[in-house]
């Protein structure tokens, strides 16, 4: 396959009777005839591993230039028949190259990135296509969730070549639209360059991941990029008017001269927007009255919480981005189910206390699921809630003091400690949240809390939502916030 490697535009030499059979940047899969992509890491150098690639087959490699290839390939024959490709940004050269070696992907593709609501904002976007007929995706933290079959996926932004194959696989299947969550990891690592992007959303920019990126400059800029260099100037930017979003992301879209739809509250009155004009709270539901181009909409959604609002309006804002009928999109939204693990209602207590499970793991997000349930709450509003290790340590005492000024009874316990300390990071959140109780067992944590719910209580176990594992030291162990309120809740009585 030259014209592959012409659009690299190599400094060496390239035979035309090479064929490249597949892409890899992990030397161990590779196969005979595949390039090998040996980037730069976290944990280590894929240059070091030149020579396994070369041993299993490769006859091309992929690096960054001052990178003697040659010098690495123990074997001088084999040296002078691999194809030498320097790139001086070679995770992004990667990409393009896997996006036109499997060529195909959907006709229609959205993606979504911010600190919270990705998950639900791309479950919503789905759930309307298929509503509308549509043989529709979805790919990102709950894994590829497809018309024919689902299967996990091992981060919210698979690698390039899982990324590509899987639009590829896709289209052949007959799949015509598909919504991505965009992470910052695999923005920053350059995973979706040369996705044809339709549209995308920017849900909100909170205190999150800044044990990966060094400031929040950074992690603002590896957003930035979905529609700063990803997407394409013909596309639509879908923007929370409610989300914090600094002024420099509107700025950035219309410089690009990208379409601008926002959603909201804060949303303009008049033209292509969402405007969200009042949101009434109901007993499992809300009600919204909605305003887009001069027409009035009513809605009745059945979820809870204002960001869950906020996340159906911009699922449908990229629903409309894509060539959506507004009228159908928005009638649509009544129907949306709940997505696991987000806020997600798992039973009551003989006395009618109900309790949740939601995904929450950032200051924001605590601070909206309490903010959303409180209306909800005659009596006291509890939460149960950890920290993860070997993660951003800055916002352990910012969730510490968010849960403890919203909630009436906090509980603090482990969530994925990993190689840390238990016992000192569940420290770091109790330091900043006075009154709290510490339970460090934490399906113990969960049973208590249930234990302890009176009348008109609402309780929330958040941190873990859709997880089925907790990861203690190089260890998974089985273990869902949702089947131990399930458990405690059928011992004690309660209804699920």
């Amino acid at each position: 396959m030259t014209d592959l490697l012409d659009a690299m535009a190599a400094s060496a030499d390239i035979p035309t009777d090479m064929e490249i059979r597949g892409l890899t940047a992990n030397s161990q899969k590779v196969k005979p005839g595949f390039l090998f992509a040996a980037l730069p890491g976290l944990r280590s150098d894929g240059a070091d591993f030149i020579n396994e690639a070369v041993e299993r087959g490769a006859v091309a490699i992929l690096t960054r230039p001052g990178i003697d290839i040659t010098q690495r390939i123990e074997d001088p024959l084999r040296a002078s028949r691999i194809v030498k490709l320097h790139d001086h940004n070679p995770q992004k050269r990667f990409s393009l190259l896997a996006a036109r070696f499997y060529e195909t992907q959907p006709q229609v593709i959205a993606a979504v990135t911010g600190t919270n609501g990705k998950t639900s904002v791309a479950s919503f976007t789905r759930q309307i296509w298929t509503m509308m007929g549509l043989r529709a995706a979805s790919m990102g933290t709950l894994g590829l969730i497809a018309p024919d079959a689902s299967q996990p996926l091992r981060y919210t932004t698979p690698g390039p070549v899982t990324i590509f194959s899987t639009l590829k696989k896709l289209t052949e299947d007959k799949v015509d639209h598909l919504v991505m969550e965009a992470s910052s990891h695999g923005l920053d690592q350059f995973r979706l360059d040369g996705i044809r992007l339709k549209a995308a959303a920017f849900t909100n920019l909170t205190h999150d991941h800044l044990d990966y990126h060094s400031t929040v400059e950074d992690y603002l800029y590896a957003k930035l990029r979905l529609f700063g260099e990803v997407m394409m100037p013909s596309g639509v930017a879908v923007l929370n008017a409610d989300g914090q979003l600094p002024a420099d992301v509107e700025a950035l879209c219309w410089g690009r001269g990208l379409q601008i739809l926002t959603v909201g509250e804060r949303a303009p009155d008049k033209g292509r927007h969402i405007k969200l004009r009042q949101r009434r709270v109901q007993a499992q539901s809300q009600h919204l009255d909605i305003l887009f181009d001069g027409k009035a909409y009513e809605v009745e959604l059945p979820l809870v919480g204002t960001f869950q609002a906020s996340n159906a309006l911009i699922a449908a804002g990229l629903v409309v981005a894509c060539g959506g009928e507004p009228d159908e999109v928005f009638a649509f939204l009544g129907a949306l189910a709940g997505v696991s693990g987000r806020l997600q209602l798992i039973g009551h207590t003989k006395e009618k206390a109900p309790v949740f499970v939601d995904y929450a793991h950032t200051p924001d997000a605590i601070g909206h699921v309490l903010r959303a349930l409180r209306p909800h709450a005659e009596g006291r509003l509890c939460i149960v809630f950890g920290a993860g290790g070997d993660r951003d340590r800055h916002k352990r005492p910012l969730m510490g003091n968010v849960a403890s000024e919203l909630a009436d009874m906090v509980i603090v316990t482990d969530d994925n400690p990993r190689t840390e300390n238990p016992a000192s990071i569940r420290a770091e959140v109790l330091a900043s949240a006075p009154g709290a109780s510490e339970i460090a067992d934490r399906a113990q944590a969960i049973n208590d809390a249930i234990g302890d719910l009176e009348p008109g209580d609402v309780l929330v176990v958040a941190g873990k939502g859709h997880e089925t594992g907790q990861i203690i030291k190089d260890r998974v162990i089985p273990f869902s916030d949702e089947e131990e309120v399930r458990r405690a809740l059928k011992i004690q009585g309660g209804t699920v």
